[in-house]
């Protein structure tokens, strides 16, 4: 009877060396992959993950990565993303990359001058999140007009991607830039006004403190502003959209944004202004000029006479007209 108590205890041992043995080769065994784009989704448990691993042959066995989350108590330590698997990896290389989330970074350009319903049309279309969420994220958190408060870059996000975070990170990264300009909420809501106005009246940077300039002067003198931008904008709010071109008869039609039949700003942004106009905005170059018209090679000639606009003008006319004969 005691050998045979003694042959049954050397046999488990045996048998557990054994599986230890096998255990550790699972852990250490590099797994040769193909390559893969695995998205491990938000509040995926542990179990989970395991089986999207072994479905995909990034691990050979879901249960021995379990048993090393629950030895180790990394159960709750794994990320959420998207995950580009290429090279061989053994278990405990890929359970560290999922701890420290080393996950695919995406990137959306959101070009300046948009406006916010556009800009969340875009988002909607570049990154597959259905634009109402993008509607309620920014709902969510601005109360009241949100026209003119998202900072226009590249951003990076992480997938599955959070609305709200992102919209948050682009209204905090433009506060971020007025708040180093001054931190008067009044200004601030002034100089994004500006901005916008300035974004959509040029696109050059050396021109952008010419037409802040301009603004400026004219807001200085009691002059109305008298900028087709925000007739166009005052149409798309008042009438939910534009045709395209604008008449003289629409700079006639008042609304809140019309800064020929209004003196002043505007009450809101009529887009979102990039970081360069608002800095511009911000920093007027010191002229006096107060009118600007294009020039016929995409930039501007600037006035501070109507004298001098209405050569100018003329000038630009004639070289409009001469182009079109041309044709």
């Amino acid at each position: 009877m005691r050998k045979m108590v003694v042959f049954v205890v050397i046999l488990l041992l045996l048998v557990l060396l054994v599986s230890g043995g096998l255990f550790y080769q699972q852990l250490n065994r590099k797994q040769p992959v193909k390559a893969v784009d695995l998205l491990v989704p938000v509040g995926a448990s542990s179990g989970q993950i395991a089986r999207l691993l072994e479905q995909h042959q990034l691990i050979r066995s879901a249960l021995s990565f379990r048993l090393w989350l629950r030895i180790k108590h990394l159960d709750q330590s794994l990320r959420s993303g998207v995950y580009h698997f290429e090279k061989p990896a053994t278990m405990l290389e890929v359970i560290e990359r999922l701890q420290q989330g080393d996950v695919m970074r995406f990137t959306v350009t959101v070009p300046e001058g948009l406006r916010s319903d556009e800009v969340l049309q875009l988002l909607a279309d570049k990154t597959a999140v259905p634009l109402q969420k993008w509607r309620q994220a920014l709902t969510t958190l601005v109360q009241g007009d949100s026209e003119g408060l998202l900072l226009p870059e590249t951003w990076q996000y992480n997938k599955p991607l959070d609305a709200k975070r992102l919209l948050r990170t682009m209204i905090k990264a433009q506060q971020s830039v007025l708040d180093s300009l001054t931190m008067d909420s009044n200004e601030q809501m002034r100089l994004r006004i500006m901005a916008s106005i300035l974004e959509k009246e040029t696109s050059l940077e050396r021109e952008r403190p010419l037409v802040s300039a301009a603004i400026h002067n004219r807001l200085r003198i009691g002059m109305p502003l008298q900028m087709d931008p925000t007739v166009i904008y005052g149409i798309y709010r008042t009438q939910g959209a534009f045709s395209g071109n604008i008449h003289r008869a629409d700079l006639k039609k008042d609304t809140p944004w019309n800064s020929y039949t209004r003196k002043g700003l505007p009450p809101t942004p009529i887009c979102n202004p990039g970081r360069a106009s608002l800095l511009a905005a911000a920093a007027p170059a010191a002229v006096d000029y107060l009118y600007f018209v294009a020039d016929g090679s995409g930039g501007h000639a600037f006035a501070t006479t109507l004298a001098e606009h209405d050569r100018n003008v003329r000038q630009w006319v004639a070289l409009e007209r001469k182009r079109s004969h041309g044709k």
